[in-house]
């Protein structure tokens, strides 16, 4: 909605007058050319698991979370989906599955990276997809933590992902990645892009190397391997590049970057590495990661996605401000546009970036964000000052004859505490190709000629609640497309749906960890497999699951309450955990490893065999039934004091889990 009469004449005034203390000049002309092509903007969804509790919002939730995120000219219509070729394995949040747990496996269904690419292209046919692997199952380094001694057992696995994409999703992805955030190796980037030239996929383009700017030395020095790749992409590069990647000629990514939490210095942080990756870097493209923040927020670098929606027990999400400060580009300009030369710093502090689409249209994005208001997290930037001033833009070239600009403007407001994001203002008339605005700090304003943008909306979603405090899955209820059951979060190992052909009983629908050999890690995964869930505030709860073993002899399972522990951290995780393995024994331990033990003695538990585990935790004693009769009792719980509960087993090892349930106080 534009603003009233009166606030438009101050506005016009503001505008037109430069009101203010200092004041500068920017020109705004293309007579000299174009610089960059424009790439676009977008989010990252995995390293790992960050949209994994999205799938489980209902409708109509589920799809105004993805219209925010992907809806052209609604949210942050975003150019870019960039995801994880999931590897079995631990990549922050949890681990993703695979395609090919196996050699002789493919399964193009799993997980629900699929679905979301899907959903994606949906709101937006224009969007880009790219692919790139954080881990690899086992056998691709053929039990070493190396994938490129077998560069073309890499590759293939790599363009079997994308073939799939398209065979089974109709998803072209237009670009794949090497190992995210690990040494690169020439040899392998030259085997996998002459792999994809060989089925066809000529047109798939090679991002490296996803870490430092590195590989542009290599490349400088490797012809071959410099016709191989084609964008480099930095990780957090701080708005800088490096002399080496601007004299290879390529296209400059920052292909991850943010990593901040979504409040409004996370916004802050978010509008002036948009800018200032270009300014600076003369970089074409920036992901955030993440771009959502759906996983239990006490794993690491919980909510620093673009949006928060973390509940899907009750619907609830939140439109953060990131969102808008992305609609701030993407409603105005996109893929294919290109920068003007004529872009930089504000003489009092921020900077701006100028676009065209070559045909008439400009979008002007301005960022006067302070230090103290808008600090990233990876990596933290040198302090820097800006104050209010008044800039002037004298439009000039094929813009000259522009006499009028819509404005949309975001202030954060840090003193008030009352900030607008995304707000439409009147638009500014420009007398002889020129307009002034008095800037203040820490605000970001789009001028631009393009009419289409809109501040979307839906009505307010469902308040926010704790996980509920009785829960009961027996895995029979499923949500296809997807493999895994309902707010389980893989933190090691995987947990698909199985139907168990050879139980006519009452376990033939059943979730069962089917990863047997240790992954090719990025992370440092527990040499248990374990799946979390509920409320990590939970205390005094009582966790029961029905366990069935497939190792013989050396197998092992448990169920734990309190919980403390997930993702990168996961080996050190400390809890309850009430294990029974295949020899006939149990323990109760303190930690994931068992080092602490607070209980064992003899169970009876055998393979091939269906056991239901029972455990109780209140206050700091804990007991456990086995079958419905008490195995230990009043075992003493010193810390941690909440967690999750979870199941999981003693290896990397085949188990199967049923009728799983909490109640908890």
């Amino acid at each position: 909605m534009e603003r009233s009469v009166s606030t438009a004449v101050v506005l016009c005034l503001t505008l037109s007058l430069g009101l203010g203390s200092s004041s500068h000049a920017y020109v705004l002309d293309d007579r000299e050319g174009l610089g960059r092509v424009f790439d676009g903007i977008g989010g990252l969804s995995g390293g790992g698991a960050t949209s994994r509790l999205l799938v489980n919002y209902l409708e109509p939730y589920r799809s105004q979370i993805l219209d925010f995120l992907f809806k052209p000219n609604f949210g942050a219509s975003l150019h870019i989906l960039k995801v994880e070729i999931g590897g079995d394995a631990q990549t922050t949040d949890g681990t993703e599955p695979s395609h090919m747990h196996y050699e002789n496996d493919e399964n193009y269904f799993r997980g629900y990276e699929w679905w979301l690419m899907r959903e994606a292209k949906k709101r937006n046919p224009n969007i880009t997809l790219i692919g790139l692997p954080w881990a690899f199952p086992g056998w691709v380094g053929h039990g070493k933590n190396w994938p490129y001694d077998f560069p073309d057992i890499t590759a293939a696995y790599v363009v079997n992902w994308i073939l799939g994409a398209k065979q089974y999703h109709d998803l072209d992805i237009q670009y794949v990645g090497i190992w995210n955030e690990r040494n690169y190796d020439s040899k392998y980037i030259k085997v996998l892009r002459n792999t994809l030239d060989k089925v066809g996929l000529a047109g798939v383009g090679l991002i490296a190397a996803d870490g430092d700017w590195t590989i542009t030395k290599s490349m400088i020095n490797d012809s071959s391997l410099n016709d191989s790749v084609e964008v480099i992409g930095a990780h957090y590069p701080g708005t800088t590049t490096v002399l080496e990647a601007l004299e290879t000629h390529k296209r400059l990514w920052s292909s991850e970057d943010y990593s901040t939490f979504n409040d409004e210095v996370g916004g802050g942080c978010w509008a002036r590495i948009l800018n200032q990756n270009y300014v600076n870097g003369h970089m074409t493209a920036t992901i955030s990661w993440n771009l959502v923040a759906s996983y239990y927020e006490e794993l690491p670098f919980g909510r620093n996605g673009l949006m928060t929606a973390e509940e899907p027990w009750s619907g609830h999400y939140v439109v953060e401000p990131p969102i808008w400060i992305t609609a701030h580009t993407t409603q105005f300009s996109q893929p294919g546009w290109s920068y003007l030369q004529t872009v930089g710093h504000l003489g009092q502090g921020g900077s701006y970036v100028a676009l065209t689409d070559g045909k008439g249209n400009l979008t002007v994005v301005i960022e006067t964000m302070t230090h103290d208001h808008s600090v990233c997290i990876r990596p933290p930037l040198p302090p820097f000052n800006v104050t209010s001033q008044n800039a002037t833009f004298q439009l000039k070239g094929s813009f000259a004859s522009i006499k009028e600009l819509h404005v949309w403007r975001s202030q954060f407001n840090f003193k008030t505490k009352k900030p607008s994001f995304f707000e439409k203002l009147i638009p500014v008339k420009l007398l002889d190709g020129s307009f002034t605005l008095n800037l203040a700090e820490d605000e970001v304003y789009t001028l631009t000629t393009i009419t289409t943008g809109q501040k979307g909306s839906y009505p307010e979603p469902p308040a926010s609640a704790r996980f509920p405090k009785v829960y009961k899955d027996d895995f029979s209820v499923r949500n296809p497309p997807f493999t895994e059951a309902p707010d389980f979060a893989d933190q090691t190992g995987v947990f698909e749906y199985h139907i168990n052909l050879t139980d006519p009983g009452p376990h033939v629908f059943t979730l069962r960890q089917v990863v047997t050999q240790r992954p090719v890690t990025w992370a440092t995964d527990a040499d248990q497999t374990i799946s979390v869930i509920g409320d990590y505030q939970w205390q005094n709860l009582t966790v029961t699951c029905d366990v069935f073993m497939e190792s013989v002899m050396t197998g092992g399972v448990f169920i734990a309450a309190r919980v403390n522990k997930g993702g990168q951290a996961v080996r050190s995780a400390l809890g309850v955990f009430f294990w029974v393995f295949a020899d006939g024994t149990y323990k109760v331990t303190n930690d994931i490893v068992g080092q602490t033990v607070l209980a064992e003695g003899q169970s009876g538990t055998h393979t091939y065999g269906w056991f239901t585990l029972s455990l109780t935790v209140k206050g700091q004693f804990a007991s456990g039934l086995l079958n419905g009769f008490p195995l230990w009792q009043n075992a003493v719980v010193l810390t941690p004091n909440n967690g999750w509960a979870a199941i999981g087993t003693r290896s990397f090892e085949l188990a199967q889990f049923d009728n799983f349930a909490v109640v908890a106080e």
